[in-house]
C-alpha cells in the first residue's frame, strides 16, 4: 500500500472521528424538514456519491466501466466486484423553508444546514463470482422545530381570545448496519442479500402552550424510542452482453427490503408546566403519564424497487429505476401513521471522455447527471382538512476523479451535489429547497493475495 493508502487511512480516521462527534450530539436535527415528524422520519435510500450522482439510479449498477463500486441497494452486485473495495464519505446539506400563512401577503422563511459522516461501507472478493459486503449507512432522520397558532376558540361569552401555540419538535434517527453477500449463479445472472440491524433513538415532542395566560399550566407529550431489529434486503440482476469484445452490457434488475419487526422500547411522559411572564419555562410541575421501557413494535414496509440500465465500458452509461415502497402499512404501537405509499422514479448517468488519455486528466474522469420524482409517503392535512400528497424533485450531477493507479490498487474520490425541491406553498404548506453534497473516496485494492517471486 503506497502513500494514498495512508492519505485513505487518515482519511477515514477523521470520518469515524466525525462519526462519533455526530454520535454524542445526537439531539441535534440533522434534518430541518417539517415533514420529518411523521413516521420514522426523512428515510434514505442506501445509496453513495456514485448512485446520487446519477439521479439515484441503483438496481441494475454494479461494475462501472471495469471499476468496483459498492451497491447496498441491490446485494447482487456484490457479485461483480473482484477487488477489495473501501467507500466512505461524508454528507452536507442546506435546506431554505418557506411558507404562505393564510390570510398573509409576505412569506415565512427559515434556513439550516447539516453536516455528518455519510457511509461506511467493505467489499471483499470471496469467489471469482461472489463476494461478502459489509457497512454503515444512516436509515432515516429526524429533526424538525416549529408552531402552529390558533386563537377565536369558542363564542359569545365563551370566547376566548388567548393565542394557542402548539409546539412541535423531534430529533434523532436510525442506522442500519448491514452484511450482505452476493454471488454469480452463472456469470449473467447475479443474486445476493444483506441482513441488516436497524438502531438508533427517535424523540419527539408535541407542546399546547397559552404564554399570554399567566399561570396556566401546559402540556407537553414526549415519546422517546429506542429501536433495535432485522431487516432484510434481495436482490437480483441479469446481465446481457453484446459486441465481439463483450463491453457493452443490459442490466435488468429487482431488488426488494421485505416487511419486518423492529423492537421498540418506548419512554412516553406528559407533563405540565407554567411559563413565567419573562417567557421562560419553569420545571414541569407534574406529570400526568409516566410510562418507562413499555415495549412496542414498529413494522416496517415492503419496498421494491425496479431497475435497467445500459452499459458501454470506458464510454458511457444511463439507466433508469421505478421504486413502490408500501408505508401506508407502516405502524408504531400497534398505530397506523396515516402515510400514503410512495413512488419514485429515477433517471441519469455518466459517461467518460477518454479513459485512456494520458495528457488529459480530465478526459479520463467520470461526468455523472441525473433526475428524480417522487410522491413521497407524506399525505399532510391542511388546515381546511383536505389531504395534499407531497412531491420530491431533485436535479443531480457529480464527478468521479480518478487518482494514479498503484500495481493492483485504483483510488478515486467520488463528488455529488443535488438541488431540490419538497413540498409547496399552496394551501399553508411549507416548502423546501435544498442543496445536498456528498464527498467520498473509493478503494480498490488486491488483498488476501499471495505474489510469487522469480
Amino acid at each position: 500500500m503506497i502513500k494514498y493508502s495512508r492519505l485513505f487511512i487518515i482519511i477515514f480516521i477523521t470520518f469515524i472521528a466525525l462519526g462519533a462527534n455526530a454520535q454524542s450530539t445526537a439531539s441535534t436535527a440533522t434534518t430541518g424538514s417539517p415533514y420529518s415528524r411523521y413516521g420514522l422520519g426523512d428515510i434514505n435510500p442506501l445509496l453513495l456519491p456514485q448512485n446520487t450522482a446519477m439521479g439515484g439510479i441503483s438496481a441494475a449498477i454494479n461494475r462501472i466501466s471495469g471499476y468496483n463500486n459498492i451497491n447496498p441497494e441491490n446485494p447482487a452486485s456484490y457479485g461483480y466486484i473482484n477487488f477489495t473495495t473501501i467507500d466512505a464519505g461524508i454528507f452536507g446539506s442546506f435546506t431554505s423553508l418557506a411558507q404562505q400563512p393564510v390570510g398573509q401577503s409576505g412569506t415565512l422563511s427559515a434556513n439550516n444546514s447539516a453536516f455528518r459522516l455519510s457511509h461506511v461501507a467493505f467489499a471483499i472478493p470471496v469467489t471469482k463470482l461472489s463476494a461478502l459486503s459489509f457497512g454503515l449507512l444512516p436509515y432515516s432522520e429526524m429533526g424538525y422545530n416549529y408552531k402552529t397558532s390558533k386563537t377565536g376558540y369558542g363564542s359569545g361569552a365563551f370566547a376566548d381570545t388567548n393565542t394557542v401555540n402548539y409546539v412541535y419538535n423531534g430529533s434523532g434517527g436510525l442506522s442500519k448496519a448491514y452484511l450482505g453477500y452476493g454471488l454469480g449463479i452463472t456469470k449473467n445472472l447475479l443474486v445476493g442479500a444483506n441482513l441488516s440491524y436497524i438502531f438508533g433513538n427517535l424523540q419527539q415532542f408535541n407542546s399546547m402552550e397559552i404564554p399570554t395566560l399567566y399561570g396556566f399550566l401546559n402540556s407537553r407529550n414526549e415519546t422517546d424510542n429506542h429501536v433495535g431489529g432485522l431487516n432484510y434486503d434481495f436482490g437480483a440482476q441479469y446481465i446481457f452482453d453484446f459486441g465481439k469484445a463483450k463491453l457493452k452490457h443490459l442490466t435488468l434488475a429487482y431488488s426488494t427490503s421485505i416487511k419486518s419487526s423492529l423492537s421498540s422500547n418506548t419512554d412516553y411522559v406528559v407533563s405540565r408546566y407554567v411559563i413565567t411572564t419573562s417567557g421562560d419555562e419553569n420545571p414541569a410541575t407534574d406529570s400526568l403519564v409516566n410510562q418507562k421501557g413499555v415495549n412496542t413494535k414498529i413494522q416496517l414496509p415492503w419496498i421494491n424497487h425496479f431497475g435497467i440500465s445500459y452499459q458501454y465500458d470506458g464510454k458511457f452509461l444511463v439507466g433508469a429505476d421505478y421504486s413502490i415502497s408500501n408505508w401506508s402499512s407502516l405502524s408504531i404501537a400497534g398505530v397506523n401513521q396515516g402515510l400514503q405509499n410512495s413512488e419514485t422514479f429515477n433517471l441519469g448517468g455518466q459517461f467518460t471522455p477518454d479513459i485512456n488519455a494520458l495528457n488529459n486528466y480530465f478526459a479520463r474522469a467520470d461526468y455523472r447527471f441525473g433526475f428524480m420524482a417522487e410522491k413521497t409517503m407524506y399525505n399532510v392535512v391542511d388546515n381546511n382538512g383536505s389531504n395534499n400528497s407531497i412531491k420530491k424533485y431533485a436535479f443531480s450531477f457529480g464527478l468521479g476523479l480518478p487518482l494514479p493507479p498503484n500495481l493492483n490498487s485504483f483510488y478515486k474520490i467520488n463528488f455529488s451535489t443535488e438541488f431540490g425541491q419538497q413540498g409547496t406553498l399552496q394551501n399553508n404548506l411549507v416548502r423546501e429547497r435544498f442543496i445536498n453534497f456528498r464527498l467520498s473516496f473509493t478503494v480498490n485494492d488486491r488483498w488476501f493475495q499471495r505474489y510469487k517471486f522469480d
